[in-house]
C-alpha cells in the first residue's frame, strides 16, 4: 500500500469517525478488510482507495468504516462505574418532577451489553427508583452491532464475562447455547444510529451519559469537541461516565471529576466573579 492510499483511507475513516489510524495500522486495515477486498476482486488496498474515489462509493466507504470500528464490549465492564451509578441513580429519582424519566444514553453502545447493564442496574434497585422510568438510549455507528443489541441474543462466552450468575437467571432466556434478554428489560432500551462526528444534541439532554473507551481512538481536537458537547448536554447534576485511561484534562474546563471517583465526571460549576 503506498503512503498515499494509507492516507486517503485513514483521512476517510477519521472524518467519518474520529478513528485515528497511525502509520503502524497497516497490517489491521489488511485483516479487517480482507474479506471485503476479496469480495470486490480487489487486488489490495490501493484498489481499495482507487474505488473509494470513484462517485457513488458511499456504501462501501461505510462498510470500510464499519469494518476498522473496534467492537469491544462485556457486561457490567470495569464495575466501578456501575457501582456508582447504583448510588447516583436514587438521588436523581428524588430530584426529579414526578413522571419525568431519568434519561440515559449509552454512546459507541457496540452490542449492547452495557445499556443492558444499566437496565438490570436500575431493575435491581427497584423500591429505591420510587417508580421512576429510565430512558435509556443506546447509539453506535455499527448498523450490525445495533442489530445484535436489539436481538438481544448472546452466547455463553459474553454471558459470562462480567454477567452475576443470579442476573443472567433473573433477566435472560435461556435458548440452547444462547441467551436472550428478557422482554421487559429489553423494553427498556432504544436503539438508534448515530455517529459521535454528527452533533448529538439532537438526541436531546441527558441525566448520565456512558461514553466509555471511546475517546482513546480520537485525536485531542476531536477529544475536546466530543467532550465539549457531551458537556452541554448534561443535567447540571448528572455525570458521563468515561473509560478507566480517558480524561478530560487538558481537553475541556466544562467537565470536573466527581469527588473520590475514577471515571465519573460532573459539569463545572460556575463560579461567581468577583466585584
Amino acid at each position: 500500500m503506498t503512503p498515499d492510499s494509507f492516507n486517503f483511507l485513514a483521512g476517510l475513516v477519521k472524518a467519518r469517525s474520529g478513528i485515528v489510524l497511525t502509520a503502524d495500522k497497516g497490517y489491521m486495515l489488511e485483516t479487517r478488510l480482507g474479506p471485503m477486498l476479496r469480495r470486490e476482486s480487489l487486488q489490495g488496498l490501493d484498489a481499495l482507495a482507487v474505488r473509494l474515489r470513484a462517485p457513488r462509493a458511499e456504501a462501501l466507504a461505510a462498510e470500510v468504516v464499519e469494518a476498522l470500528t473496534t467492537n469491544e464490549s462485556s457486561f457490567f465492564r470495569d464495575g466501578k462505574p456501575f457501582e456508582h451509578l447504583k448510588k447516583l441513580l436514587p438521588k436523581l429519582a428524588a430530584a426529579r418532577p414526578p413522571g419525568q424519566p431519568i434519561r440515559v444514553w449509552s454512546a459507541a453502545c457496540s452490542s449492547g451489553q452495557e445499556a443492558y447493564s444499566i437496565a438490570m442496574t436500575a431493575a435491581e434497585l427497584g423500591p429505591a427508583l420510587g417508580g421512576r422510568k429510565l430512558d435509556i438510549l443506546g447509539t453506535d455507528i455499527s448498523r450490525e452491532m445495533l442489530d445484535r443489541a436489539q436481538e438481544g441474543v448472546f452466547t455463553q462466552f459474553e454471558v459470562q464475562r462480567g454477567l452475576p450468575v443470579t442476573m443472567l437467571v433473573k433477566h435472560f432466556r435461556q435458548e440452547g447455547q444462547r441467551w436472550r434478554v428478557a422482554p421487559e428489560l429489553r423494553a427498556q432500551v432504544r436503539w438508534q444510529f448515530f455517529n459521535l462526528m454528527e452533533d448529538p444534541r439532537t438526541l436531546g439532554r441527558f441525566d448520565i451519559i456512558f461514553c466509555r473507551n471511546v475517546l482513546i481512538y480520537f485525536d485531542a481536537p476531536t477529544k475536546s469537541r466530543v467532550l465539549g458537547t457531551l458537556a452541554g448536554m448534561l443535567a447540571p447534576d448528572g455525570v458521563v461516565y468515561l473509560g478507566g485511561a480517558e480524561t478530560v484534562l487538558g481537553l475541556t474546563e466544562r467537565l470536573v471529576p466527581a469527588p473520590g471517583e475514577r471515571g465519573v465526571y460532573e459539569p463545572a460549576r460556575a463560579t461567581a466573579k468577583a466585584g
